[in-house]
């Protein structure tokens, strides 16, 4: 049986992976090996034709997914080494934001990403993913330590958004995360950012200025999530509006590359990230590997220019 948890848009090809089960441990399984090829083909062409006209909202689902990979285990997939780093020395250590020394491929580089959590208490304890203003002043801290020993950053961003809490507030999370985003945009050091799974709002961008910024297959970034976007048009986020958010924000990796907010889209494995997470991992493993090898045979005073212009032209429309 599956240990894969279905979403919605799925429950026909969860049906379809039950009965294949069934029928590869049936006590017959060898005599019925024609079926079961049969069935596999027909599964792996049902999830390939899903997949690829996905909604927007089916995307957002399967960039929440609950089995989807999260910054921990892309470390421990794609990166050889890593080496956490605690603390913004001022207020505390927010979970929600880890990052180390780490090794990839041929290079050392600051790692820097969002972290979820997997069991309830996890989840608590990195507040889901939404960083705090302690956060962002660690992540920055990290950066421009990177920067001061000439190491490459590489940002992992999935999380539904900054912590709206009022404590938050207090301690100035709007302010550092313009600083941030003002900080990394002269940094003098490569960056390359990823969206791993959700990019929602200032929280995604307070780590998400870099020179090359791509997106898996299935991941979103947007300024706000659907639900608070249906909740802003509609009043209410309901199963009608949510969709219509989600398709009116132009959220998906196909929608962001074609205006050019993104620079490139890693595939993701046929029914997403969640299924494969070690193929996942060596897709995110060469993305990085081959940026950074771009980025460093360039001088580092033009990697910085340019990124400032990139941003500086996002957004920039000419009329007739």
């Amino acid at each position: 049986m599956s240990t894969i948890a279905p979403l919605p848009f799925e429950q026909d090809i969860h049906e379809l992976e039950l009965a294949l089960a069934k029928l590869e441990s049936a006590d017959d399984a060898a005599a019925q090996a024609e079926e079961v090829r049969r069935v596999r083909k027909e599964l792996a062409a049902m999830r390939k034709a899903r997949y690829a006209n996905l909604t927007a909202w089916d995307t957002i689902l399967v960039s929440r997914h609950k089995q989807r990979p999260q910054f921990l285990d892309y470390v421990d997939l794609a990166f050889d080494e890593f080496v956490e780093l605690h603390g913004d020395r001022a207020f505390g250590d927010d979970r929600a934001i880890r990052t180390g020394f780490a090794r990839i491929g041929d290079y050392k580089v600051m790692l820097i990403g969002h972290h979820k959590g997997r069991t309830t208490a996890e989840r608590v304890q990195c507040f889901y993913g939404c960083a705090h203003p302690e956060g962002y002043r660690k992540a920055l801290a990290k950066m421009q330590l990177a920067a001061k020993y000439g190491l490459p950053v590489v940002c992992l961003i999935d999380t539904p958004g900054a912590y709206p809490g009022i404590g938050a507030e207090e301690r100035g999370q709007s302010q550092l995360i313009a600083t941030s985003i003002l900080e990394m945009s002269q940094l003098p050091t490569r960056i390359v950012c990823v969206v791993i799974g959700e990019g929602g709002s200032g929280g995604a961008l307070g780590i998400g200025v870099g020179d090359r910024v791509s997106m898996l297959q299935h991941a979103y970034y947007s300024v706000i999530s659907p639900e608070g976007c249906a909740g802003i048009l509609w009043k209410v986020a309901t199963d009608e509006t949510k969709p219509r958010a989600a398709s009116a924000l132009r959220l998906t990796s196909d929608e962001l590359l074609r205006v050019g907010a993104i620079d490139e889209i890693i595939p993701e494995p046929v029914g997403g990230a969640h299924r494969s997470p070690r193929e996942m991992a060596q897709q995110l493993k060469s993305h990085v590997v081959r940026s950074l090898k771009d980025l460093g045979t360039r001088d580092t005073a033009a990697v910085v220019e340019r990124r400032y212009q990139k941003f500086r032209a996002i957004g920039h429309f000419l009329g007739e």
